[in-house]
């Protein structure tokens, strides 16, 4: 009986030892496919760019800095670098896109830590006219521990439960949250994963990730079809 019970705890080690195994196989192999999808999108956005009229640049020093503020963006920087810089013309209006990126200060950025930086992808296109600054959030416990500005209450429940909105112009966004424009947030299934922003002529949103050819249509439209559900009063009455 005890050499039976030797048995067993010998094939119980073998195969946790192979269980490791196999899940470092998997996440080798795993990272390797998503590195190459990153490197393909990136690959592919100077081919879009051409083919289309826009400027692209992989790296542009500096350029990131007058965005300061915008979404996971710092709050003020020195010579931010822009990579896969595109900018042109989308349906009419002007645009922006690039990746930010940093090292958290979490991650424990010491010599021979091979840590990848955090990478934050923006999208800005232009709007009719300078408006006060407004965000449309997703509530997050990072709001409630780091972000202590008042929430704006627009009397719509679903609404209210679902975004925090942050705004210098509260007449002003209620203009601009008409009830087809809340609706459309409510239910478009890109406004879960894509926070808003509108600053001065520009009108933002973003996520965590790299750039690509399929993200840059999608959020770029998604962009779009957010101004397309403002009344044209909102921007002469700002």
């Amino acid at each position: 009986m005890e050499q039976l019970g030797l048995i067993l705890l010998k094939v119980l080690f073998f195969a946790a030892i192979a269980g490791v195994f196999f899940f470092v196989i998997r996440s080798f192999v795993r990272s390797n496919k998503e590195d190459k999808r990153i490197r393909e999108g990136w690959a592919a956005l100077p081919r879009l760019a051409a083919e289309r009229g826009w400027t692209y640049e992989q790296r542009a020093r500096g350029r990131a800095t007058e965005y300061c503020g915008i979404g996971p963006m710092p709050g003020s920087g020195d010579n931010l670098s822009a990579w896969h810089y595109v900018t042109g013309e989308f349906r009419g209006r002007s645009f922006v896109c690039f990746e930010h990126r940093y090292n958290s200060p979490i991650s424990g950025n010491q010599p021979g830590d091979r840590k990848r930086p955090t990478i934050e992808s923006l999208f800005m296109v232009g709007t009719p006219g300078s408006v006060p600054s407004v965000e449309i959030l997703r509530p997050s416990m990072m709001n409630v521990v780091v972000d202590r500005r008042d929430k704006m209450q627009l009397g719509v429940s679903a609404f209210d439960d679902t975004y925090r909105v942050v705004t210098q112009d509260e007449d002003f966004t209620r203009s601009l949250l008409s009830d087809d424009m809340m609706s459309f947030l409510l239910t478009d299934p890109r406004a879960k994963k894509s926070p808003l922003q509108l600053r001065r002529a520009e009108l933002f949103t973003w996520y965590t990730g790299t750039l690509s050819p399929s993200s840059l249509d999608d959020q770029l439209n998604y962009l779009c079809d957010v101004l397309d559900r403002i009344p044209e009063r909102t921007w002469t009455a700002a």
